[in-house]
């Protein structure tokens, strides 16, 4: 069953789009604070190792809750150089990638799940504003899409518990584009941002409130004794009493944390700037977040100057978990995006894409974040957003604080952080099973959103899988 992204654009029209686009974040062309680099031993109360959102937060409400600890904060590159400066820049309120997977595996925790992640989005808004960080906050709200007819009923039955349910006229009215048969609305859940700008301006906030920050310094080894924890850079020893670790994407320092992450490559795409006659010519007139409803699904939104930012679709897995720059420039990914680009809004064939980049995902087989602690509780640790981490990360930064004070909370009894999702097995195996996922969910895609066999057996033994 052919699927409306299967259908032809022309090869011409996709060449002159790309042909002048940038291999590189769009974010991050923007002027940034230079941090040093660690060049002698340090002796800290609290290390956060990694400097994007997930350290940023931790390092900044840990300086809110102990005025006058010793915090440093230190990345191997950047800050926001990874993720946290190529993403799409949605800020859900979702901690669990959506209220169907929520359901499905923690129904008792859901109710409070959904009111602690939109306790963290008021949050987080809250924290932008007292602190005044300049990162285009806007509350705009989320536009889900059907673009095939078997979504409509899809998006329907979940209007009955949240959101407001959109026919074809009225999601035209909102957006207009050809592909769109119904939609849902959710008003309170979904803010976008500037993704680069909330790292350097959240790594602005930290200096202030006293967080030491390094960048070029990676961390090399980490152990533990009576005294406390030794993190081995090429600059000094970092001696901390407490260490939280925030590497997202990245191999951690407690190598059984490894085999619950595989790196998922992401791909995106962002227009030149949209003049006002262009905009009219699609409607998009309040700026809503907008996410089609396949297992292959798009993003996309407006910046503040008006540019699409348009991703998603290709999830690539490469053998070996190996995160790699050489992935990013993958040239059959941002053709298939421009043809999407170009059937969801054929009224801007006159457009052209500025920038097109990559990033890896931290994925693991529960689609959300998971937490853990090591060397008797001194370290603390959270990873596997999957790609719903701008806002998430904020709340994960706060139970890994809570974990490292030893401290029973709300957040940490939460079963959601108390249990692990089951690892991934190693290669070939991992590369072989994520592989015959990726078709079966595109076959589901073909074939009016029925899942096969494979994917009702992930489904069962709680594999995830389902975007």
């Amino acid at each position: 069953m052919e699927t409306v992204f299967d259908r032809h654009v022309d090869p011409a029209l996709i060449d002159r789009s790309l042909a002048n686009s940038e291999l590189g974040s769009m974010w991050l062309d923007l002027p940034r604070q230079h941090y040093p680099r660690l060049d002698a031993p340090l002796r800290c109360d609290l290390l956060v190792v990694g400097a994007g959102y997930t350290g940023l937060w931790t390092a900044l409400h840990a300086a809110q809750r102990n005025p006058g600890a010793r915090i440093a904060l230190i990345d191997a590159q950047r800050v926001g150089w990874a993720a946290s400066g190529r993403n799409g820049g949605f800020v859900e309120a979702s901690l669990t990638h959506g209220a169907e997977n929520g359901r499905n595996r923690w129904p008792d925790e859901l109710a409070e799940l959904d009111e602690l992640g939109l306790a963290n989005l008021d949050g987080m808004q809250a924290d932008i504003s007292e602190l005044g960080l300049d990162v285009d906050w806007e509350r705009t709200g989320m536009l889900a899409v059907a673009t095939e007819a078997h979504q409509v009923d899809w998006l329907r039955d979940a209007a009955e518990s949240h959101g407001t349910f959109l026919d074809r006229d009225a999601i035209r009215a909102q957006v207009n584009s050809p592909t769109y048969l119904a939609g849902l609305f959710e008003e309170h859940t979904c803010a976008i941002v500037h993704p680069a700008k909330l790292a350097l301006e959240l790594a602005r906030a930290c200096t202030e409130a006293g967080v030491s920050i390094f960048e070029h310094t990676p961390a090399r080894a980490l152990s533990s004794d009576a005294g406390g924890c030794s993190v081995t850079t090429p600059g000094g020893v970092i001696s901390a009493a407490r260490v939280m670790l925030a590497t997202n994407v990245f191999p951690s320092l407690v190598k059984r944390n490894r085999l619950y992450t595989v790196p998922v490559y992401d791909y995106v795409l962002s227009t030149e700037p949209l003049s006002g006659e262009q905009l009219d010519r699609i409607g998009w007139r309040n700026r809503q977040g907008i996410g089609d409803s396949a297992n292959q699904f798009h993003y996309y939104r407006l910046s503040a100057d008006n540019r699409i930012v348009f991703g998603g679709y290709d999830a690539i897995y490469h053998f070996g978990r190996r995160v790699d720059p050489a992935y990013e420039d993958r040239t059959a990914s941002y053709r298939r995006l421009a043809s999407h680009f170009f059937l969801t809004f054929p009224a801007l064939e006159d457009v052209r894409f500025s920038h097109r980049w990559a990033g890896a995902i931290d994925t693991n087989t529960r689609f959300c974040a998971h937490w853990g602690t090591a060397h008797g509780g001194r370290v603390a640790y959270v990873n596997g957003f999957t790609g719903l981490g701008v806002g998430a990360t904020r709340f994960a930064a706060d139970v890994c604080l809570d974990l490292l004070d030893g401290a029973r909370t709300r957040r940490t009894q939460l079963e959601m952080v108390r249990k692990k999702p089951l690892p991934f097995p190693p290669e070939p195996l991992a590369s072989v099973g994520i592989q015959a996922t990726r078709w079966s969910l595109d076959r589901a895609d073909h074939n009016a959103g029925r899942r096969n066999v494979l994917l009702k057996t992930l489904d069962a033994v709680g594999l995830g899988f389902d975007s």
